[in-house]
């Protein structure tokens, strides 16, 4: 007698943003110590939240202190590398991360045809990639050189959305010409730094303007750049939290397949940002299972 399959339960977390947050914990402003980030990671990766979570972002020149802070009981580590040094870094960096699984590579260049050759020669096919070009390389002409580049091979582009200086965040018209010429190719694409909430802000003790990941999700789907500015502006949560709302299923896979993560130091900062918008449960967790 043939029983009938029990269906999956469903994620707490909407697939708009299931792998959305990789986990750069150990990276400036967060600068976590490398003993710490990896227990916290394995707690993320078996939260209530964890199909939210991407993989443990790892420099080049961390990978032994990580392997030493992994040993022992646990699940093997998924490490996305970074890879500040160039296609130099990737060879040793590979070998380097043999105890782990590698979610993917995110290499910082200033060519990208050279890094899509290195990429192409060493990558294991299964592997995913992005790659990252200064910002001044992107400015005029240079975008669409790099972006034509990159949509011809099988890797992500890569922005950096701020840092620890207020020039390392491009106003809404630079972030949105990216974003838009992205779209307009079908290039998908991931961000770095300066997203940790969910909607644009002044950040009260810095000063600095942030652009807000609801804002980039939203943006993600426009592919005139005037449109895509406005969105970035917008500083009300709760226009934003709407029209996230108000996406359909086909929108979203549109968006995720444009937007693909970032990076963020803190895991629960964009967490509670959405729930206080109302996009995501606190905890679902019935309290007797806790």
């Amino acid at each position: 007698m043939s029983t009938a399959p029990v269906p999956a339960a469903a994620s707490p977390v909407p697939p708009l943003f299931q792998g959305l947050f990789d986990d750069a914990a150990v990276f400036p402003p967060g600068n976590l110590p490398v003993a710490d980030a990896v227990p916290a990671h394995r707690a993320h990766r078996t939260a209530w939240y964890a199909d939210a979570v991407g993989p443990l972002l790892c420099g080049a020149g961390r990978l032994d202190e990580l392997a030493a802070a992994a040993q022992g009981p646990g699940p093997v580590l998924r490490v996305g590398l970074v890879l500040p040094g160039g296609s130099a870094e990737l060879g040793p960096a590979l070998a380097a991360a043999a105890p782990f699984e590698v979610a993917g590579v995110e290499l910082a260049t200033r060519d990208a045809r050279e890094a899509v050759a290195a990429l192409d020669l060493l990558l294991p096919p299964d592997v995913p990639a992005a790659v990252e070009l200064p910002r001044e390389l992107l400015r005029g002409d240079g975008l669409d050189e790099v972006l034509d580049v990159l949509v011809d091979s099988p890797y992500r582009a890569k922005f950096r959305t701020g840092g620890v200086v207020a020039g390392a965040f491009p106003d809404e018209r630079e972030l949105a010409g990216f974003l838009t010429g992205c779209a307009q190719r079908g290039l998908p694409y991931k961000c770095t730094a300066g997203l940790h909430h969910a909607v644009r802000h002044t950040d009260p003790v810095t000063g600095f303007e942030h652009h807000g990941f609801l804002n980039v999700l939203l943006a993600a789907q426009e592919t005139d750049p005037a449109a895509a500015a406005e969105v970035l502006a917008e500083r009300s949560g709760e226009v934003l939290a709407k029209a996230v709302r108000t996406l359909s299923d086909r929108q979203v896979t549109v968006v995720r397949n444009s937007f693909t993560a970032f990076g963020t130091c803190s895991i629960a900062e964009p967490l509670d940002d959405l729930a206080a918008l109302g996009l995501l449960s606190s905890d679902p967790t019935p309290q007797e299972d806790r």
